[in-house]
């Protein structure tokens, strides 16, 4: 099983978390976007182009971050759940919690860091709207959290696996920290082997890239 991804990706990065909380064993395939020809060489894999991408046993393909979660989830049962079903609604509230940190976490995270670092033009309103969904989200998983450790419960779940990645450009555009339990939250997930696994392998990059554009 092979994952195509880009370590600085937070959808990359989602998938990855899967991967490694559930103990399954994959070929990591890293993909350039950065160069017309590492984008061409995946567009061949997968014509799209956007990471992750999993190519898995029989060469079933499987793109997008939720995605390859759910074929994980149905293929390996015997890991451990990250979609519990137990328990009246919870499937559907880590479903719904995934949907909450893509859209109205990750995606505004990534426009205010793509902004600030110059990857994209200023856009006022844009900009706006993507703090307005930030903090909404902020105040509600706040909230969540005040009684449970983890988004959806107990346990660490998709949920989790999609959160956690944006969270580390949030503390350079729209910090948590005034958000209590939010606050206690990332440093709990900074401490789980998965994602310090993650973060060992994107933050000395993003760290390169950061410096090489002030000097710029």
């Amino acid at each position: 099983m092979k994952l195509y991804y880009t370590p600085l990706s937070t959808y990359s990065q989602k998938a990855m978390l899967a991967l490694l909380e559930k103990g399954i064993d994959y070929t990591p395939e890293l993909v350039d976007l950065a160069s017309a020809e590492g984008r061409a060489a995946f567009q061949k894999v997968s014509p799209v182009g956007k990471v992750p991408f999993l190519v898995a046993a029989g060469d079933w393909q499987v793109p997008e971050s939720t995605s390859i979660i759910e074929y994980l989830e149905d293929e390996f049962p015997e890991t451990p759940k990250l979609i519990p079903s137990t328990g009246h609604g919870t499937a559907r509230q880590v479903r719904f919690m995934d949907r909450v940190a893509d859209l109205y976490f990750n995606d505004p995270i990534i426009e205010l860091t793509f902004q600030k670092i110059g990857f994209r033009p200023e856009d006022a309103e844009r900009a706006e709207r993507s703090r307005r969904y930030v903090e909404m989200t902020y105040s509600h998983w706040n909230q969540r959290l005040a009684k449970q450790p983890w988004l959806c419960g107990d346990s660490f779940t998709m949920a989790d696996c999609a959160a956690l990645p944006p969270m580390f450009y949030a503390e350079m555009v729209a910090p948590f920290a005034s958000h209590a339990n939010l606050a206690a939250y990332w440093q709990r997930a900074q401490q789980r082997p998965s994602y310090a696994r993650v973060r060992a392998e994107f933050e000395p990059i993003w760290k390169k890239m950061m410096a090489q554009r002030q000097v710029a």
